[in-house]
């Protein structure tokens, strides 16, 4: 499941193995760590609370397979379904049965097809008395007829969720805009909602699925459609089976009126699920599957294990997508047309949700202590496709995102292990450490063992472990068989240890030696909190030359002595390769930065050196210009766009393939060129290309020409402004022209369903200015719209807008008589909003 964690600006060191000739190094110690412990004394008062421990779930049964017949109650949001559960015991002989069902009714229940009365249900857990003791050897067949309620809440307080329905009804009643559609949600435990099962991750089975429909609907679910039958009453019935096991929580559904797009990748059926209006993108949404799908079968040496792969879009969804098997869901912000997918592809969430297919699905955590075993490779595969498809620098500024994400979630919620058996609620486990972190360390490893160790042990990984539950000491051991290498020291201090280091670093140049000093200063309470830390040293030399050497770092503070024998140093990295996983405190001087942009190919060592270099020469200047990694062509017209020329600008803006690089471009010509700005902005809106470009672009003529820009405005038919509707908010709000009240009101409540309120502020700002009439119109629009809402954020956002206007209403009232005949109506509203 990809979730998305805000950023914070941290310095990351980030990847890649560089190999070079080796040379010795010697280490100095600078200071030694002396580790005491107060002694017990009898008087002491000892804390005898148990630590709070979550385990993998006890197997007492083993499921095998699981068939459901589904229908729908689209008025009272009800499931009807049949169950028919396979199981055997795990190992022990058995006598009951324990299921989970969460909020159902249940109408009977039969074992090997006899109806039995012996079962007691608490609206979570199912208990059912079985008629004799059954042994391993033996196969137990449940049927269940039951009502599904996932409207109906499963915990009262603060623990309560909407987002733990498992199931969820879409316009379920027509009234609204919204399309009409049921989709599930089963991670964590929440496929329980929906059907019995035994709703853990160390638990799998194969599946089948009969759902019944109305006829204008299609269906998804896991496995192949092996048919679709037509029913005397207007209903269809879609049959969908999966023979490979699988966890409960990665069963689903999706039901709505979908455009399908069918492909293929090898032997393996492609199906792209959209809304209509995308049908013309649905590829380009699922950006790049079938290279996606050859890419990762290769890098694993494990094609992709499933009978297909579909993806589909639902509204309303309460992650940012799920990793279903053969069947994954997205929320519908991936659904973009060509215009916008340019600037805002949707490569990594596409590629995460498919690495889990292997990492996830075919291997599972076997608890949701270990989800990193899960979520951390998954993110970690978005790292892999960027370096793939484009390049190193690519692949180290979304990882660089990773480490502020991972950064700005320590500051707020603190550290624990990545292995967390002691978390609060399992949901807390999806965070910036099962995630960002995992895939983090896993980029370490990859370089501690080298890329064709690592690919091999991964491989055996999944091999030794396919359609089973894992732990980290399942990886650790794959690791260990491939490479000899005892890796209990790694795993120790990144998957069960506590935090990262914070690490300081001085550089000291001589004509023999250069020495570095290395001091960590994270919180040192005790040993445990000092990382060994193999940093991959390079030191590089006036004459050209460059040389790489391994420096152990185990202690507090240690001086690192290069012998340079007698050759000028232009600079030295301590962590050359970028990819420790620490907070870098590294002073560096004017002539070191320049040289790390000169010679350092490292996409974080040259981002940290422009972002902090005072003056560039021309010869930099040009180089930094021809960089391949957008960030360094943007920072570089932010920082010294001035030294270059109009005519260097004009070719940048009109040629550069990125549109950030685009819209700096025509920032610094808008200062030095106006007249040159304008003709620019006249050819890139005649294009329409990048969305971004074109809203831009119109930002800077109303600046220049505001009269032309509105008269421009007022002569396009646009049937998609969701990219550049904010500018169009603020043009027209600025205008201070009443007529453009229409474009808000066409477009308010999409904006407060994405949330996207700078809209509504324009908006408000526009009515501020507006006649009498218009403002009483625009409070009828926004109670009119109140009274139609479905969301709590809809009506939230309409209710206060409403009663912000009201209060603006009753401000001119004080200076104005003609609003007399308007008190009753505004008086009204004003009542049934505080209501």
């Amino acid at each position: 499941m990809r979730y998305t964690f805000l950023l914070f600006l941290c310095l990351l060191y980030g990847c890649t193995k560089t190999i070079v000739a080796p040379i010795e190094f010697d280490e100095n110690l600078l200071d030694t760590l002396v580790v005491t412990a107060t002694p017990l004394e009898s008087d002491l008062e000892i804390n005898e609370t148990p630590k709070v421990y979550h385990p993998s779930a006890t197997h007492s049964v083993d499921l095998l397979h699981t068939k459901l017949e589904v229908s729908f109650n689209w008025d009272r949001q009800q499931v009807l379904g049949k169950a028919e559960l396979d199981l055997t015991p795990y190992f022990y002989p058995i006598n009951t049965l324990v299921l989970d069902a969460k909020k159902m009714d249940i109408h009977a229940i039969k074992i090997d097809n006899k109806l039995i009365k012996s079962f007691s249900y608490d609206s979570t857990l199912l208990n059912i008395e079985l008629p004799k003791t059954y042994t391993k050897k033996e196969q137990i067949k449940v049927n269940i007829e039951y009502t599904a309620n996932p409207n109906a809440p499963v915990l009262d307080g603060p623990n309560a969720s909407d987002a733990d329905k498992g199931l969820f009804f879409i316009n379920h009643d027509g009234s609204s805009d919204k399309p009409q559609q049921i989709w599930t949600q089963g991670e964590t435990e929440n496929n329980s909602r929906w059907f019995p099962t035994i709703d853990r991750p160390n638990e799998r089975c194969s599946q089948e699925i009969f759902v019944r429909v109305d006829s204008r609907f299609k269906t998804l679910s896991n496995g192949r459609l092996v048919s679709s039958t037509n029913n005397p009453d207007g209903t269809r019935t879609d049959y969908w089976k999966q023979d490979a096991p699988h966890a409960p929580y990665l069963f689903m559904l999706a039901v709505g009126e979908y455009a399908v797009l069918e492909d293929k990748w090898q032997d393996v059926p492609l199906l792209y699920y959209v809304e209509p209006f995308y049908e013309d993108y649905a590829k380009e949404v699922y950006n790049h599957t079938p290279e996606m799908l050859a890419f990762f079968s290769n890098v694993w040496d494990y094609k992709y294990p499933w009978d297909k792969y579909a993806q589909v879009t639902v509204k309303d969804f309460v992650a940012g997508a799920m990793e279903n098997t053969g069947a994954v869901i997205f929320g519908d912000f991936v659904q973009k047309d060509g215009r916008e997918l340019a600037d805002y592809p949707n490569d990594n969430i596409v590629a995460h949700e498919l690495v889990h297919h292997w990492f996830g699905n075919l291997v599972t955590c076997e608890s949701w202590a270990n989800l990193t075993m899960n979520e951390g490779f998954a993110n970690y595969g978005e790292y892999l496709w960027q370096e793939h498809k484009y390049g190193r620098d690519a692949a180290d500024d979304h990882k660089l995102s990773e480490f502020h994400s991972y950064i700005y979630s320590t500051q707020f919620s603190g550290t624990h292990p990545l292995i967390h058996f002691s978390y609060h609620d399992k949901e807390d486990m999806f965070d910036a450490h099962s995630y960002n972190k995992g895939g983090m360390i896993l980029h370490m490893l990859r370089n501690l063992v080298g890329d064709e160790a690592f690919f091999t042990s991964l491989s055996h990984y999944l091999k030794s472990n396919e359609y089973q539950s894992v732990e980290a000491h399942n990886l650790r051991l794959a690791f260990e068989k491939t490479t000899g290498l005892d890796l209990n020291w790694f795993f120790n201090q990144w998957y069960f240890g506590t935090g990262h280091p914070t690490i300081h670093v001085n550089y000291e140049y001589s004509t023999d030696t250069t020495f570095i000093d290395v001091e960590q200063t994270q919180s040192l309470p005790d040993a445990e909190n000092l990382f060994i830390i193999p940093f991959n040293a390079k030191v590089f030399y006036e004459d050209g030359s460059e040389e790489t050497g391994l420096l152990t770092m185990s202690k507090r503070k240690q001086r690192f002595s290069i012998p340079t024998r007698g050759k000028k140093v232009d600079l030295a990295i301590l962590d050359s390769q970028a990819d420790i996983l620490a907070s870098f405190v590294e002073p560096r001087t004017q002539e070191e930065y320049y040289q790390t942009l000169n010679r350092s190919d490292e996409y974080l060592h040259k981002r940290i050196a422009l972002e902090s270099i005072t003056t560039l020469d021309q010869t930099m200047l040009n180089k930094m210009m021809n960089e391949n990694h957008h960030f360094f062509r943007v920072k570089t017209l932010e920082k010294f766009g001035d030294q270059l020329t109009v005519e260097q600008l004009v070719k940048t803006a009109n040629s550069d393939n990125s549109s950030r690089v685009t819209i700096e471009a025509l920032n610094q010509l808008y200062e030095q060129d106006a007249g040159k700005c304008l003709a620019i902005i006249q050819n890139l809106l005649d294009q329409k290309g990048s969305y971004d470009v074109y809203a831009h672009c119109l930002d800077l003529w109303y600046d220049l020409e505001p009269e032309a820009t509105l008269a421009y405005l007022d002569q396009q038919s646009y049937s998609y402004v969701k990219p550049f509707r904010n500018t169009l908010g603020s043009i027209y709000a600025n205008s201070e022209e009443e007529k453009y009240l229409a474009f808000f009101e066409a477009n308010a409540q999409l904006a407060i369903d994405d949330r996207d309120f700078g809209l509504i502020d324009n908006h408000i700002y526009l009515i501020n200015l507006a006649s009498d009439d218009g403002l009483i119109r625009s409070i009828d629009f926004y109670f009119d719209l109140f009274n139609v809402a479905r969301t709590e954020n809809l009506s939230k956002s309409c209710q206060n807008v409403c009663l912000h206007l009201i209060n603006l209403f009753e401000e001119r009232l004080l200076f104005k008589n003609d609003l007399d005949k308007s008190i009753e109506k505004i008086n009204g509203i004003k009542e049934s909003l505080i209501k």
